[in-house]
């Protein structure tokens, strides 16, 4: 749900990025904050756990301009990746607006992708949220493993496994050298801004 400000004619979106331990979910919002500092309105806060990190920070879209007269403003998050903070992914999950799963393409990763998936199902009915009627974009980062010989879940499988109930726009993407993380990127927030405008009066 939105953060709709009638003073100051400002509306928040919260968008998440979700998926497995270690899959590039911060090293997409680290490409994003370096790459467009001027339009970062906060400075991207880290909270470490142990041996993960949530990272947020608020983020000003290029070409959007204002909606119905209302400045918007995207909350960008990452969620942390292992299982054991799942309390910490249910709480960054409240009023989301719009989710980025990132999947990570290594083989060894396959089943943790799939049990990730469907833990945002269960973690988001917490807040009775539905998947399926939340804006949703598919990322399959790590792409250039694949030039270095890794060993890695070609595409058709990956949309098999993820996305053939969802039907959601999926990308291929190298979060590391930012191949297709800003398409990724704006695509969520054109379907985001899309679902959330009949709250905007």
């Amino acid at each position: 749900m939105a953060l709709v400000n009638v003073k100051t004619k400002e509306v928040k979106v919260k968008i998440v990025y979700y998926g497995p331990g270690r899959g590039g979910k911060t090293t997409n919002l680290e490409y994003i904050n370096n790459t467009y500092r001027n339009q970062i309105k906060s400075e991207m806060v880290s909270l470490k756990t142990q041996d993960d990190r949530t990272l947020f920070f608020d983020f000003l879209p290029f070409d959007i301009g204002r909606i119905k007269g209302f400045k918007v403003i995207i909350q960008l998050y990452t969620v942390p990746g292992q299982v054991k903070y799942n309390a910490t992914r249910r709480l960054v999950l409240k009023g989301v607006d719009g989710i980025v799963f990132v999947a990570d393409i290594q083989k060894f990763q396959r089943k943790r992708n799939i049990e990730s998936l469907n833990q945002l199902y269960e973690n988001l009915k917490t807040h009775n949220l539905d998947l399926f009627e939340l804006p949703l974009v598919m990322q399959y980062n790590k792409v250039d493993l694949a030039n270095k010989g890794e060993d890695v879940i070609p595409t058709k499988i990956l949309q098999q496994d993820l996305n053939s109930v969802l039907r959601v726009p999926a990308f291929e993407a190298s979060a590391l050298g930012g191949g297709n993380v800003m398409k990724t990127l704006k695509k969520i927030i054109s379907m985001t801004l899309a679902s959330i405008q009949d709250q905007l009066f």
